[in-house]
């Protein structure tokens, strides 16, 4: 190997053993997208579930290699120094790949269902949901005695919940698909009007509220609905 490629691999190498792990990128991505987080908003927002003995080991390393700093004063948050927010670059790199070669898992939705209900949130449409929230019950073919929750509401920051948020019972939309059509429309490959009318979606609950959901929800960019 010639001397500029075994600095190379050294340089990849070091780069693996130090930001590898499941958490760290996550981490560096919640911070540059978020901008400064304490440690609890770190530990509720960051996708899956880290336990905060990890999630305090990934920042003390992250400090350690100047990726991340803490800012002092009443209300201590971490940021990302000029370091860290030279990753963001490449960040968007990785993720652009993923999404055009990876797969989806329908394993991960049930080992980790806040990540999906997190992609859903990310499409809904808040200034075209309803004055007072809705809940949108998720039940899946696979597994249906696992339910989901995703609580929308005009101009509020839409939610997921693994428990039952039990507000009105006259405001749940009650919806059940397949893993595969789930992901679909949590990625904005599919219209969700389109999946309750092919039937890969189906619905129950107050007609009104049942024929506006799609409402909810951003438009597929075009040309990516699923082939």
């Amino acid at each position: 190997m010639s001397a500029s490629g075994s600095a190379g691999y050294c340089s990849f190498t070091k780069a693996i053993e130090h930001l590898g792990d499941r958490w760290s990128l996550l981490v560096v991505r919640q911070l540059g997208t978020l901008g400064p987080q304490g440690f609890n908003d770190l530990a509720t927002g960051l996708p899956g579930r880290i336990s905060r003995s990890v999630l305090a080991d990934r920042l003390r390393r992250l400090e350690m290699l100047g990726v991340v700093s803490r800012c002092e004063g009443p209300h201590p948050a971490y940021r990302l120094t000029d370091v860290g927010l030279g990753l963001m670059t490449p960040l968007g790199a990785l993720r652009t790949w993923a999404e055009t070669w990876l797969p989806d898992d329908p394993a991960m939705v049930e080992r980790d269902p806040d990540v999906m209900l997190g992609w859903l949130a990310q499409r809904v449409d808040r200034a075209h949901c309803p004055v007072r929230p809705v809940v949108l019950e998720f039940r899946l073919h696979q597994t249906c005695d696992r339910r989901y929750w995703l609580v929308v509401q005009r101009g509020a920051q839409p939610y997921g919940c693994l428990t039952d948020p039990l507000l009105d019972p006259a405001r749940y939309v009650y919806l059940e698909s397949s893993i595969p059509a789930l992901l679909a429309l949590a990625h904005g490959r599919c219209d969700w009007s389109c999946a309750l009318r092919d039937g890969s979606l189906t619905a129950a609950g107050d007609p009104a509220l049942m024929s506006r959901v799609g409402e909810w929800f951003r438009p597929v960019p075009e040309g990516a609905h699923t082939r």
